[in-house]
């Protein structure tokens, strides 16, 4: 065979089959262009999916008629003013949306440009364009799609239900309006107006679009660090989700699914989050266009950083920050309108429930694994700290000889209810606190803490206890023989095949699978080739079996251990939740009891 220019029409139509996978993929290219238009207002009409119709309106500044017939032909655009490939400050700038769209439907294009005055329209069909005609078509631009795919009938099969697509388009137009608060949309599908928003502010426009549930239930970020700007909301752990469904990232206006940013925010909330939960969060990034590739993926889903070591360490940094600060807070309250106990509604009360402490932290600079340096939390993690609460040979059978006042943030313990929950008496109402995921947290914390000033007890065993393992494992482990070692986990060679285990960190307690915790550790060695993200993951196996060791459900308190408890919370960062996004307690006011028996 040989080589030969394939025709326009054909180099169009493979444009299109990476550029516009599915009607909602044409819908964005048209929006964006709306929006780098200057429009402040943007109708969207959907039929049938957007299979045989899809039309997009603005006000926007329109084009004259010469640009109204170059912006058909490919790699025409008005956004690359200095053919810097470096610096794109426009959403759209390839020059290829207009033309790969028609090549696969039928196309009508009505302008007015603010710069002239004067209203055209062009018709494009089987790859031939019409002649501009005048119209009379109102300030800005609309295009009109009919029978999309027609020219590649093929294409029609892989399209799903015409509520699928819809449900594509919709989820596309909010992540645009997110960004864009200003502009006001109206979404249209078969005749019935589905989405109508109005201009208005960024937090308005976040609760219209993803609930007030969110917006009850999240911390505002706001980070400058060089000339990079990070800010949005991010979900209090207690308010998680099964999937990543409600992230919604954002990189110089442009909605992304970056896996770099992704992965980021999940690792921030390696401390807060079960592995297969998901926090939910609205994050816009703002840097230099210089810094960030957004020409690396056909449909701009994707950027690529110029240091993304930065990126990463300024979103991770800035969420465990907001998330420390605000680290008394749980999620979880009544919600009067439900026959059940939700944590739905977050209450006033209970956000501030933490601004009472004097020796809460307030954190300038997190340290290099972003954990808490709390004085007062610093102080039990002494050696020689044992809490009696957690020590059954230790409990003391007095109860407290003075009644605990009600004014502290968590109030008083005035029982224990199935062996598990603590009813507590505060000024303005009751809290239930679930024991062992309060304990949970405060072992946890007290754990980084330990890591972070580097004194890890380690606790020796009598006889080490040799684990035979495959010699690729074994290897993997004696090669970080060091590293472990400041951890608390003393490991030498036994033979061939087997490791000698002879200390284990304290923390761990004497029922500790020493195996299972040597195959985990060697799993994520095999599998992390980043040091600072192997470094998170074993300090994370380490924390989590040290938690093992913590109070358990049925365990019976007296009133001195309860209080004890309370206030160790009161003390420990991150207490509202714990080490798996669920809360540590609920909070009820005085007037929603008295709600509860119709008081009032």
């Amino acid at each position: 065979m040989r080589i030969r220019h394939l025709p326009d029409r054909l180099i169009n139509q493979i444009a299109a089959g990476e550029v516009i996978e599915r009607p909602a993929a044409a819908i964005k290219e048209l929006v964006e262009n709306s929006i780098d238009a200057g429009a402040t207002r943007i109708e969207i009409d959907i039929r049938d999916g957007g299979k045989t119709y899809m039309s997009v309106s603005d006000n926007g500044y329109g084009m004259i008629r010469e640009e109204l017939i170059a912006c058909l032909d490919r790699h025409a655009t008005s956004k690359l003013p200095d053919d810097d490939l470096l610096n794109i400050s426009h959403l759209g700038f390839r020059g290829e949306a207009l033309p790969s769209i028609a090549s696969v439907s039928r196309m009508n294009i009505s302008t007015r440009s603010s710069e002239t005055g004067d209203a055209w329209q062009i018709s494009h069909e089987n790859g031939n364009k019409s002649d501009p005609q005048p119209s009379s078509h109102p300030n800005g631009t609309k295009i009109e799609i009919f029978d999309l795919f027609h020219a590649t009938p093929a294409r029609l099969k892989f399209l799903k239900s015409d509520r699928s697509e819809n449900m594509a388009i919709k989820e596309m137009i909010m992540r645009l309006a997110m960004v864009t608060p200003h502009i006001g949309y109206t979404l249209i599908f078969d005749g019935n107006k589905n989405l109508h928003l109005i201009p208005e502010t960024s937090d308005q426009r976040l609760a219209e679009l993803i609930g007030r549930n969110f917006s009850d239930n999240s911390l505002p970020i706001r980070a400058l660090r060089e000339n990079i700007t990070l800010e949005g909301r991010i979900s209090l752990p207690t308010f998680n989700k099964a999937n990543s469904i409600s992230q919604y990232l954002f990189v110089n206006g442009r909605a992304v699914k970056d896996r770099l940013l992704l992965g980021a925010l999940k690792g921030a909330y390696s401390d807060v989050l079960a592995r297969d939960r998901y926090p939910a969060a609205v994050l816009f990034l703002t840097l230099p266009g210089e810094d960030v590739d957004v020409n690396v993926h056909p449909a701009k889903a994707e950027v690529r950083f110029r240091e993304a070591a930065h990126i990463r360490g300024l979103l991770v940094s800035t969420i465990r920050h907001a998330l420390l600060e605000h680290g008394g807070r749980s999620g979880a309250s009544i919600n009067l309108n439900s026959p059940v106990f939700t944590a739905n509604n977050q209450n006033e009360t209970d956000r501030a429930i933490f601004q009472k402490l004097p020796h809460v932290v307030n954190y300038t600079q997190p340290s290099k694994h972003y954990y808490s340096s709390a004085p007062a939390l610093a102080e039990k993690a002494r050696p020689d700290y044992r809490p009696f609460y957690n020590e059954p040979s230790a409990r003391p059978e007095a109860q407290v000889s003075e009644t605990p006042k009600n004014d502290y943030p968590l109030g008083a313990a005035r029982a224990q209810i199935h062996e598990n929950y603590i009813i507590s008496q505060t000024e303005d109402g009751m809290i239930i606190i679930d024991q062992h995921a309060a304990h949970e947290r405060l072992v946890y914390e007290k754990f980084k803490t330990q890591i972070n000033s580097r004194t890890i007890e380690t606790q020796g065993l009598l006889t080490p206890e040799i684990v035979e393992l495959d010699n690729f494992r074994a290897e993997e482990l004696i090669s970080r023989k060091d590293k472990l070692a400041a951890y608390g986990l003393e490991i030498d060679t036994f033979g061939q095949n087997a490791i000698a285990v002879s200390g284990i960190p304290a923390l761990l307690g004497q029922r500790t699978d020493i195996k299972q915790l040597l195959l985990d550790m060697s799993d994520e060695i095999s599998e992390t080739e980043e040091s600072e993200k192997l470094e998170e993951r074993l300090l994370e196996i380490l924390a989590t079996r040290a938690c093992h060791g913590s109070v358990r459900s049925g365990r019976r308190l007296n009133a001195e251990e309860m209080n004890y408890l309370l206030r160790d919370m009161e003390r420990t960062p991150l207490s509202g939740q714990c080490n798996h996004g669920r809360p540590t307690y609920i909070k009820l006011s005085l007037s929603e009891i008295e709600k509860l028996f119709k008081r009032r």
